[in-house]
């Protein structure tokens, strides 16, 4: 099995605001970077971004280390919310109180199954040569010219997304 460091960034001017995400790809001697990024988003949603889009450019199974600095990412993960998320409706807690961005957290557990995950926590701006690069990728993207439209995103801030999405309208996303 091949064995991918992935490691990732999100970044938001403004939360929210224009957002962008970075992904840096190693196998052996290969290399892949990854960017893009929206209009207007949160940095979350970036985070979990480009996790996505870094599993999504993978072959075939792997086994993959995701570096990131995101505790949402991270902890939602490996402590198991994410999955009770989903299978409680896309609610957090028996209050009934929704979890937030589950359009990504759909897509992002989807592709952690087709994968042996191993996660790793950097700290942010601390040095870390990958780390920095998916910083520089992010903040580059957002930036960008004629960012498209995180139709999920502008859909619950409007109020007019399905409802497990549009319960989820305050706080970040």
């Amino acid at each position: 099995m091949k064995e991918v460091m992935l490691y990732t960034d999100g970044a938001c001017s403004g939360n929210p605001g224009p957002g962008g995400f970075g992904v840096v790809l190693l196998y052996g001697e290969h290399r892949k970077e990854l960017c893009g990024g929206y209009r207007r988003t949160t940095n979350n949603r970036m985070e979990l971004l480009a996790v996505i889009k870094g599993l999504e450019a993978l072959n075939g199974r792997c086994r993959v280390t995701l570096y990131s600095d995101s505790k949402y990412v991270l902890d939602a993960l490996t402590k198991g919310w994410a999955r009770r998320w989903r299978e409680n409706g896309w609610r957090r807690n028996r209050k009934g109180e929704p979890a937030v961005n589950p359009d990504m957290w759909t897509r992002l557990l989807e592709l952690c199954d087709r994968h042996e995950m191993r996660y790793q926590w950097v700290k942010g701006h601390a040095g870390d040569v990958e780390n920095e690069r998916c910083d520089a990728l992010s903040t580059a993207a957002l930036a960008g010219p004629n960012l498209p439209i995180d139709d999920e995103y502008e859909r619950t801030e409007r109020g007019t997304a399905p409802s497990f999405f549009g319960a989820a309208r305050q706080g970040q996303r």
